[in-house]
């Protein structure tokens, strides 16, 4: 007997037929004997309603208030999956974040899980019923309610598979696992049966859709294995594991994207000691996040920053650096919204030379300019014109042979 979390997304729970399919599916996971943890989000479109009630009373909703309205969603599901499992002849019980007691920090709409007490969830599992818990929420200890942020509840699938000791953790959404790269753009793009947890860390970093990579931090972490399937076919999904699971490694594991950048370029700043603090302690004060970095020196002790942000940050970013470049006397602000991101994964790269120069050499033959590069072990990362996003991922997945069945593994 095994205990298994699943996690259910808003399109797998979409309406009431699609959350009677799914109860039948858990319903046979306990047939087999494991016991039945099950994690859902609001159903498909509900959260964006809520977002838009809110925003015709408040322009900028009060962040409080927001996790009190937004948390509904998932009660609303949760309460209609027990009962389609009772209705199918077995017992349920639904919980919200607070009767579990995901403890989480105070900070409202994107807050993080502390701690997860598992006492109750083992009492109604060991009476033989399915768990059904609400996702994308917990409680301060003061006894808020919080949210978790996008991707939320995938963070709370993987945070109780790791507090419960689960055997497995599994991701049900409507694709069939993690691809090569995105199949709407590249039609080539085949599933990945297993990709390693760092892996899949960058590919959730660097605009991969599949996981939230908060969840795929905690699965690393706590050595959770994580398999990403389809709620609407049997297949074997995606399993995403520890390193030394994967006998060889591919050089390139998969080409992700993201549309959702700007550039911002300081001109002529004065290159001394503590500029750098004084240009990026603001933008950090602001919970903005910063990417790529490039500095470029001038001549007469004057240096150029570019450094790159969310497209959603641009404008309040832009603001701020005004101010910070009339008070370091730097020459002018610039900023480009039509730039995308384009990388390449693949823990293959660690231990083989040339993987950078033969992206290079393909951005070159298609015509691409590459504006901003950034590496690590296991990735290099470009910054291109957004026009030339899906020549640049096709041309990419082509050249490192991810469209062929066994593409060379590193040595």
């Amino acid at each position: 007997m095994a205990l298994i979390v699943q996690k259910y997304g808003g399109t797998s729970v979409g309406s009431i037929e699609k959350i009677k399919n799914v109860a039948k599916r858990v319903l046979r996971g306990q047939q087999q004997g494991h016991q039945m943890v099950v994690v859902l989000s609001a159903m498909s479109g509900q959260t964006d309603k809520l977002i838009s009630m809110a925003t015709e009373i408040q322009s900028i909703p009060d962040q409080r208030e927001m996790d009190m309205l937004l948390s509904t969603g998932e009660q609303v599901t949760i309460a209609l999956f027990a009962m389609a499992v009772k209705d199918a002849g077995s017992d349920a019980i639904s919980l919200l974040g607070d009767q579990v007691r995901i403890v989480t920090t105070n900070m409202h709409t994107r807050a993080r899980i502390r701690d997860i007490d598992t006492a109750l969830i083992h009492k109604h599992l060991d009476a033989g019923k399915v768990v059904v818990v609400a996702g994308f929420q917990g409680v301060t200890e003061e006894g808020d309610i919080t949210t978790l942020g996008r991707g939320g509840s995938d963070t709370t699938a993987v945070a109780l598979a790791a507090a419960l000791k689960a055997d497995a953790c599994e991701i049900f959404t409507d694709v069939e696992g993690v691809y090569t790269t995105d199949p709407n753009i590249c039609a080539q793009a085949r599933k990945i049966n297993m990709i390693t947890y760092d892996e899949m860390l960058e590919l959730a970093s660097l605009g991969a859709k599949v996981l939230e990579i908060r969840s795929v931090g905690l699965a690393k972490r706590y050595k959770v294995p994580l398999h990403v399937r389809s709620t609407f076919s049997e297949n074997e999904g995606t399993w995403v594991v520890e390193e030394d699971r994967i006998m060889e490694s591919m050089l390139v594991s998969g080409i992700t994207y993201s549309r959702k950048e700007a550039r911002i370029t300081i001109k002529a700043v004065p290159d001394q000691p503590g500029v750098a603090s004084k240009i990026f302690q603001p933008i950090s004060s602001a919970g903005i996040l910063v990417d790529m970095i490039i500095q470029n020196t001038r001549e007469g002790q004057l240096t150029d920053i570019t450094f790159t942000v969310l497209r959603t940050d641009y404008a309040r970013t832009m603001e701020l650096l005004k101010k910070t470049a009339a008070e370091i006397g730097a020459e002018s602000v610039s900023g480009d919204e039509t730039i995308a991101k384009v990388s390449i994964v693949g823990v293959g790269m660690r231990n083989h030379s040339g993987i950078a120069s033969t992206m290079f050499q393909v951005m070159a033959r298609e015509g691409i300019n590459i504006m901003m590069i950034s590496t690590s072990e296991i990735k290099v990362s470009c910054v291109i014109a957004e026009k030339y996003t899906e020549l640049a991922v096709r041309s990419l997945h082509a050249a490192f042979n991810l469209d062929k069945d066994n593409p060379p593994a590193a040595e």
